[in-house]
């Protein structure tokens, strides 16, 4: 059994959904792993990962617009404020969401659908250097 343990980074220029997946299969191509498990995790608290179509790209501007109707950026709603009126929204959206995703290795290849990418879905407005972990265990 081998494994490998890495990350990347992410530069957000504010909210949208921001493909990983070619940063991903790099990391997992390099690991020399054919069988196994990848594991994605987030180390932040205000944004999240998603695995969605990568085929239209109005799934994710509908995916984005969804969540800003759904989390209102209303700040008299909230007690935490302190960072500004789109860090509370932006922990609920991250809560509502994932942190961490697993994907199957098979053939040295993620096992994602033919329309399937992984995203980073950045939920604060401002622009932010996100790292993701990877962690990838197999033969």
């Amino acid at each position: 059994m081998k494994q490998n343990l890495g990350s990347i980074e992410i530069s957000t220029r504010g909210p949208a959904l921001y493909s990983i997946g070619a940063q991903v299969i790099g990391f997992v191509n390099s690991s020399e792993i054919a069988e196994g498990l990848l594991t994605c995790f987030i180390r932040h608290s205000s944004a999240s990962l998603v695995i969605q179509e990568n085929a239209d790209p109005d799934v994710l501007r509908d995916l984005e617009d969804f969540t800003r109707r759904l989390v209102v950026r209303d700040p008299k709603l909230y007690r935490h404020t302190a960072e500004g009126p789109d860090d509370m929204p932006s922990h609920i959206r991250a809560a509502l969401t994932a942190t961490c995703v697993s994907v199957p290795v098979r053939d040295s290849r993620l096992a994602l659908g033919t329309w399937q990418d992984l995203y980073l879905f950045e939920h604060r407005d401002a622009p932010h250097r996100r790292e993701v972990v990877l962690h990838v265990i197999g033969e």
